[in-house]
């Protein structure tokens, strides 16, 4: 395995880990291959071995490879995967994901005090509607973080604002029509069933597996929008494998076809690196990204965004960009502030540090 670091550029993991990755995608490394060992590769490339540590640890995360005793760890993730007979359906009652979990607490203290220097610098600017796709200065912030985290490289005009993921829902649906047939897993998020039986459109629902969607229903489905939440899907706890999520970009890029990737609670992820877009995965300009703020912040703050494909930016502002948008100027630029100023990131990071030690505390 010949892979180039360049020690002057951090983190080194990350380097490593972005090589292997794109080898066993590209089936340089195939199926059930066995990886050189984590001191064996460390001497090779002249790292230590918490960096191939750190490097499998993500790979493992991801679903790309795993550990297998006695055999070391083994290419798991199979280019060619799905829409083949699939085993262990999620029942309608299986074991759910808590619905009494407690949100992560974000700082009164920090919201407060971010409050009061928005009141204090912003002023009058505060009571003026918001342009209708949602403040510029949010939407660049949001950009800039999707960029640093979550690897989505986007314009800022792809960003809409909307008050919670419900609104955003609806309007997905009037700006690809009400002809289109849409899927949604099962079980999946109540409210998204809910919204699309109010909007009366025709959805089908798609049983879960352990590693995500049933393959043979995905492609047997007359749909032409997918709805799904990758990770950690709510309430089966259900989180599609690195196999399932390039399946379902396979999927959608047959056809006129789009994703909904609702990135519910990402954020919280255990794994050192949050698990890979769809978003991000796809080449074809055809996944439309969520996320809120309610799980990260507060269920108070009722703020979400969808990140549109470039050729519906025109779309969207010719069918819908008469719409106001539904988040006060204030809240946008609260979250603005706590967004560029950190304290946002300093939150997440310390919840999942959190979390990490919970869990191996567990252990």
């Amino acid at each position: 395995m010949k892979y180039i670091i360049d020690k002057e550029k951090r983190p080194i993991y990350l380097q490593l880990y972005y090589q292997i990755k794109d080898d066993i995608v590209n089936e340089i490394i195939t199926y059930n291959s066995k990886l050189p060992s984590i001191r064996t590769l460390a001497q090779d490339l002249g790292v230590s071995t918490i960096t191939v540590v750190h490097t499998y640890d993500l790979l493992c995360d991801e679903g790309y490879i795993e550990s297998r005793e006695r055999s070391g760890f083994v290419v798991c993730f199979r280019k060619k995967d799905g829409f083949a007979a699939t085993a262990n359906l999620i029942q309608k009652y299986h074991t759910p994901y808590p619905s009494d979990q407690s949100n992560p607490e974000f700082s009164f203290s920090v919201l407060s005090k971010t409050m009061r220097k928005v009141l204090t610098e912003h002023g009058d600017l505060l009571l003026e509607k918001s342009p209708n796709l949602g403040c510029s200065e949010l939407r660049e912030a949001i950009k800039n973080y999707l960029k640093r985290n979550r690897g989505i490289t986007i314009n800022v005009d792809q960003i809409v604002i909307g008050s919670g993921s419900e609104y955003l829902y609806g309007l997905i649906v009037e700006l690809l029509g009400r002809n289109r047939i849409f899927a949604i897993e099962s079980p999946s998020y109540k409210k998204i069933e809910q919204v699309y039986l109010a909007t009366e459109i025709h959805y089908e629902l798609l049983p879960l597996t352990h590693t995500g969607i049933d393959s043979k229903s995905l492609t047997k489905t007359k749909a032409n929008v997918l709805h799904t939440t990758p990770y950690r899907s709510y309430p089966s706890g259900v989180t599609a494998t690195a196999s399932k999520r390039h399946e379902y970009v396979r999927w959608a890029n047959n056809g006129n076809r789009y994703i909904i990737e609702d990135d519910f609670e990402s954020e919280f992820s255990v794994s050192t690196k949050p698990t890979e877009t769809l978003f991000a995965l796809s080449n074809q300009d055809n996944v439309i990204y969520l996320n809120t703020f309610s799980q990260t912040i507060s269920p108070s703050f009722r703020v979400g965004y969808m990140v549109l494909p470039k050729h519906l930016v025109n779309v969207y502002q010719e069918k819908l960009g008469f719409y106001s948008c539904t988040v006060p100027t204030f809240i946008q630029y609260v979250l603005t502030e706590l967004i560029n100023n950190g304290d946002f990131e300093r939150h997440i990071n310390r919840v999942r540090r959190k979390m990490r030690k919970e869990l191996h505390n567990a252990n």
